[in-house]
């Protein structure tokens, strides 16, 4: 997280345990929106989010509630009919706190799909496609709202609380319909800001892959994302999947039979989507998270939930192909059924505020790949930085570079501060095959704020 250091002060002995990590770095952060986006205590919430190792903040853009009714000019922001405040408001003061914003985008409105709940498809894609373009466009860095360049589509689609229909009598349907809404979110977003990365699926960890008479339609994600798969024309940067234990007294490494995906079937998860989709898919996990007792009656105890949140990022942080963790929820809050905060409702700090915490304070920060003596290029984000400067500012960073606790390299060069709130720059070694080297950097900008990064890279 950012610290207001001067850049000249940086001191290699303050980060030279750093070097000793050698587990993947990745995102952390928090998907809360009644704390973040809605509590009168909004803003602290976020600050205490960021003493927590949070870099990212999952959030969504429910359709149905931004655009109640159609708007006028369905691209502009500023239309009347859309209600954005307080989006924009958690994307202001989110960068404020060295985090960055995700954006889910689900929920189709009335007027546009005949009067139905929101988890039927849109009439004409054309007007999913206009929202999207509104979102990426409002947050794109450019247009004085702020940055946000992580998307991902649609809340658990395999689930028919979610989307309707997911089969025609027995056969399924979900995947394809899923694929029409994704294309069409994929492209607003894309001709908003071609910066921004998204990720497709957004799972629910199970599925029965059958009609039930009664009972809301599922399918299991592993079965999903073979279908989904067959769809031509698929762009996408992530598989986001949340995948919970079938119950909230289960612990993190519950077996389930596969093609349900928890913690435990994961690793056959990514096998699969990499026979699926002919490539290696990075995984976000976007929401994650154990209720506790007495408020959840069937949760664990504060205890097990401090022990299960270690254990989950610990799973979590030696897979390479999860490039995110997002814990579900930052705070217990009035009227909302999840009780999985590292905060009860009255504000006491349970005991996996700390177990989470010394975790995440490890795992946060980037991670990129280069070949034997060829210098990595290495991104950074820096939104604390973006809070004070424009796009295209000149940045300021000394870095060191570790190699298994020892410093291999010493840098202070500059980057240019891009739209999506990251600077890139190319550290001065030459990497050894098989090292994993580790990057701190120290970054200022022109206004006198400063802000530490870390990344990783391994050599293939």
């Amino acid at each position: 997280m950012r610290r207001l250091l001067i850049l000249a002060l940086l001191v290699p002995c303050a980060v030279f345990a750093a070097g000793a990590r050698a587990a993947t770095q990745m995102p952390i952060g928090f998907f809360d929106d009644p704390s973040f986006r809605w509590s009168p205590d909004r803003q602290q919430n976020l600050v205490d989010a960021a003493a927590e190792g949070a870099s990212v903040v999952h959030t969504t853009a429910t359709w149905a509630s931004i655009a109640p009714t159609r708007p006028a000019n369905a691209t502009n922001g500023d239309d009347p009919a859309y209600r954005l405040d307080d989006l924009d408001e958690l994307v202001g003061n989110a960068t404020k706190d060295g985090i960055r914003v995700m954006i889910n985008i689900t929920g189709t409105p009335k007027w546009a799909n005949g009067n139905a709940t929101p988890n039927h498809m849109p009439k004409h894609l054309a007007d999913l496609q206009a929202f999207a373009r509104m979102l990426a466009t409002r947050y794109n860095g450019r247009t004085g709202h702020g940055a946000v360049s992580l998307y991902s589509v649609w809340n658990e689609p395999n689930l028919g609380l979610f989307l309707e229909p997911q089969f025609s009598g027995k056969k399924i349907v979900g995947p394809a319909n899923y694929a029409k809404l994704y294309k069409a979110a994929y492209a607003g977003i894309k001709a908003g800001n071609p910066l921004a990365r998204v990720a497709i699926g957004e799972t629910s960890a199970r599925g029965r892959d059958k009609p039930l008479k009664g009972v809301s339609d599922s399918i299991a994600p592993g079965t999903f994302a073979k279908y989904l798969a067959k769809v031509k024309g698929l762009k996408f940067d992530a598989w986001a999947h949340h995948p919970y234990p079938t119950s909230p007294n289960l612990k993190p490494t519950q077996k389930v039979r596969y093609p349900n995906v928890t913690l435990s079937t994961m690793p056959k998860f990514e096998r699969d989507l990499k026979k699926f989709f002919h490539r290696s898919v990075p995984v976000w996990i976007t929401e994650y998270g154990h209720e506790t007792k007495p408020a959840e009656k069937h949760g664990v105890t504060l205890a097990q939930q401090a022990a299960y949140a270690k254990q989950a990022l610990g799973i979590a942080r030696k897979d390479p192909n999860v490039q995110m963790f997002i814990w579900f929820v930052f705070r217990d809050s009035k009227g909302n059924p999840w009780q999985s905060g590292l905060y009860a409702q009255n504000g006491a700090q349970k005991p996996a505020f700390d177990a989470f915490g010394a975790v995440a304070r490890l795992i946060d920060g980037s991670l990129s790949t280069t070949k034997a003596g060829v210098p990595p290029r290495v991104k950074m984000f820096v939104p604390y930085l973006a809070h004070y400067s424009a796009p295209g500012s000149l940045i300021g960073m000394t870095y060191v570079v570790y190699d298994r606790g020892a410093t291999v390299a010493v840098g202070q060069p500059t980057a240019t501060l891009a739209p999506d709130q990251s600077i890139t720059f190319v550290p001065d070694f030459k990497p050894l095959k098989k090292h994993t080297y580790t990057i701190v950097s120290e970054a200022n900008e022109a206004n006198g704020h400063d802000e530490s990064r870390t990344a990783m890279v391994t050599v293939n």
